[in-house]
């Protein structure tokens, strides 16, 4: 969960359940039909590889979506992510006087 309560959505998801459901299509055959390996799109619906630009350029070409819909689904997760990881360490902070420039 995120600190809205709501936990990130992966790409790898959305491709799944709105994108390949409705149109009863394997991973497999949409890896053929982008001439990647199959491995690729199944790490990405697994939600264990991330949608690389030439991913999300092949995918909009497919899908007829653009390449920055999937790319913004997918730095949207990450940050998402980020945002539940545990706070930097006090010397990353900027209080650190490395952070201080003179005025």
């Amino acid at each position: 969960m995120t600190r809205n309560g709501m936990r990130p959505i992966h790409p790898g998801e959305l491709l799944r359940e709105e994108f390949l459901a409705p149109l009863k299509m394997t991973p497999h055959a949409l890896a053929m039909a982008l001439r990647v390996p199959s491995p690729r799109i199944h790490e990405i619906i697994r939600e264990r590889r991330a949608v690389s630009p030439d991913t999300a350029l092949r995918f909009s070409r497919y899908f007829q979506t653009s390449p920055e819909f999937w790319l913004g689904l997918q730095v949207a997760y990450d940050l998402r992510k980020t945002g539940r990881a545990p706070p930097l360490p006090a010397k990353y902070s900027p209080d650190n006087k490395w952070h201080k420039r003179p005025v």
